[in-house]
This record gives structure tokens, C-alpha cells and sequence, in this order.
């Protein structure tokens, strides 16, 4: 039976372990005799060398009946949790250094915006780029225009291109989720970005006690009146939290109260989505630096949680200190 038959296994070309192919597998009718081995290898080439005699049934063996080596289960669960040990410690290093990379990215997408306000300002009298011109018509904003209100907002055609180098595009940050299912009334082809509307967007005039009404929305602001460049928001990473599907890509950076009535808050919108909380922020004199989430609020207008998205301001002092001209 196949069971009481003799096998020689023989390795060709190289000492065990080493190379070479299996050359002839012989099955032998009788018992296997040490003469009858010596006749077999005789007739192998010169270098052939035998590993094992066995068995059917039987674990190959080396010459000399010492078994093949082998993982045993303890050692291959010891191999897996090694292995488990060292993803857990690399991999939040990785994802550290891709959201910062990300981060990096985003600040030089914003910086390259702020650069493209000054350059406008710099042909157009002194004045920074319109916000959203004729804003009750609802159809221009400082990245972009549309034919109606219901449309997206088309980034080839906005004040700023001519200005952002090649291409003309405004590079979306990396870190935005694609806002895919938002209204198409907030805003699309902004890149993730916002803009310091409420007063460089715009012309204001103060009428005292903290109020302002506006007297164009043609034209921005004159540079020149903004008394602290490095210290009065241009751009910041901006969403909005409309409803429960994540931030919509909206295009202002809105104040914490608004100019116009200063009893009332806004509706926050600076996004706060790099690591550790913080947003990528474009200063009037073209700086850019990270600041780190302080408050937040929601009217309960919208359905989606700002707090949710983190979604709010920057800054200890409540006030509008880091947006106004003062």
C-alpha cells in the first residue's frame, strides 16, 4: 500500500538550504537499505546532495534525521504582535506629519490669496478687492461669479484672477473636506478660504457708538486706513455649519459682531480644521501664522453644530478687534 512504501527525496546543486531543485524523487518497492541509497545517489550528478528519507505521511528530515526548521505558533503570534506594536507607534507619527504637511500647504495656498489683494489694491488706488459687489443680487463674490443666485459660483471669472499666477485658480485647502452636497447658495470655487468682508470688503462709515452702515459695496476699503496691518485679519481657512453633513465651503471670515448693529453676533465661520485646533490666518500686511480655537456660538438658525465642525474665533478679547480698521 502507498502508505508502506519508501521515498528519497534529493536536493540538487547546493548543500541543504542553499539553492538548487529537487532532481529525481525515487519510490522504492522494498525496504530502503543504505546499499540501495548508495546505488541511487551514484546514479545523480556529482553533486547532488540527499536531505531526507521518509515516510509517507512522515515531516521531512535532514540527513541524519534532524528535522526541517520550522515557525511554531507562539512565534509567529510573537512575529504579529511585533509587528502590531510597531504600526501603533508609527502610524499616529505618520498622520501627524501628513496633517502637518497638509497645514503647510493650506498656508501657502492663503498667503498666495493675501498677495493677490495687495496686488489688486496696488492698480486700484489703494483699494482692496470688493467682498461680494452688489450684494443683494447675490451673484458676485471677490472668487468668483454666477449667472443666478441658484448656480455655483464659476473661479475663473472672479476680481482676484488675473492676480494669482499661473492658472488663476484659487488652490483649495487640502485639509477642506469636498463640501459635494452644500446649497448651491453658499459658497463654491472660495477654496476653503474666507474674507475679511465685513470691513476690507467694503466701504463703511462709523456713525458712532460702535455703529457703521455701509456706503459701497463696489469697491474695498483704502488700504490706508487700516491702522494695524499685522494685526487686522485679510484671510482666514473658513466653513459653515448649515447641517449635519460637515462644513459647506463659505467665503467670508465673519466677525464676532456685526459692524452694522454691534448688539448682534455673527454667525461664526472661521475654521479651525489643522491640528491642535487651529486655523490658518492671512494678516493685511501678507504675514500668515496658525491661531488656535478660543469660543464658539450658533443662533440655532442652521441646523449643523459650529462646536461640531469647530468652527469659531480665535482671541481671548470679545470684540472685533482683530477685524476692524481701528
Amino acid at each position: 500500500m502507498m502508505s508502506k512504501r519508501n521515498f528519497l527525496v534529493c536536493r540538487v546543486g547546493a548543500p541543504p538550504f542553499q539553492g538548487g531543485g529537487l532532481k529525481t524523487s525515487r519510490m522504492l518497492d522494498g525496504p530502503l537499505s543504505s546499499d540501495s541509497v548508495t546505488r541511487s545517489s551514484e546514479r545523480l550528478e556529482h553533486r547532488s546532495t540527499c536531505l531526507t528519507v521518509l515516510r509517507f505521511g512522515q515531516s521531512p528530515t535532514l540527513k541524519g534525521g534532524a528535522p526541517l526548521p520550522a515557525f511554531t505558533l507562539v512565534e509567529l503570534l510573537v512575529v504579529v504582535s511585533i509587528v502590531a506594536l510597531l504600526l501603533s507607534i508609527l502610524l499616529p507619527s505618520l498622520r501627524g506629519a501628513r496633517d502637518e504637511a497638509k497645514a503647510t500647504v493650506c498656508a501657502s495656498n492663503i498667503r498666495q490669496i493675501a498677495l493677490a489683494n495687495l496686488g489688486y489694491a496696488a492698480e486700484h488706488n489703494g483699494r482692496f478687492c470688493p467682498g461680494a459687489r452688489n450684494f443683494l443680487e447675490n451673484k458676485n463674490r471677490w472668487h468668483g461669479k454666477r449667472e443666478a443666485a441658484s448656480e455655483p459660483f464659476d473661479g475663473s471669472d472672479g476680481p482676484l484672477v488675473s492676480y494669482l499666477g499661473t492658472g488663476g485658480a484659487i488652490r483649495s485647502c487640502p485639509s477642506f473636506r469636498d463640501p459635494l452636497d452644500q446649497p448651491a447658495a453658499f459658497e463654491r470655487a472660495s477654496g476653503g478660504y474666507g474674507y475679511n468682508l465685513a470691513y476690507l470688503g467694503r466701504e463703511l462709515r462709523d456713525v458712532g457708538y460702535g455703529f457703521h452702515v455701509v456706503e459701497s459695496d463696489k469697491t474695498g476699503v483704502q488700504s490706508e486706513r487700516v491702522r494695524r496691518p499685522a494685526d487686522t485679519v485679510m484671510f482666514a481657512d473658513t466653513g459653515f455649519a448649515v447641517n449635519s453633513d460637515g462644513p459647506a465651503e463659505y467665503s467670508f471670515a465673519e466677525p464676532r459682531y456685526l459692524p452694522t448693529n454691534p448688539s448682534f453676533r455673527s454667525e461664526p465661520s472661521i475654521h479651525f480644521r489643522h491640528t491642535q485646533k487651529k486655523a490658518n490666518v492671512a494678516w493685511v500686511d501678507g504675514h500668515v501664522d496658525r491661531r488656535k480655537h478660543a469660543f464658539t456660538w450658533s443662533s440655532g438658525l442652521y441646523l449643523g453644530k459650529p462646536e461640531a465642525y469647530d468652527i469659531g474665533w480665535f482671541g481671548d478679547a470679545d470684540d472685533n478687534g482683530y477685524f476692524d480698521l481701528k
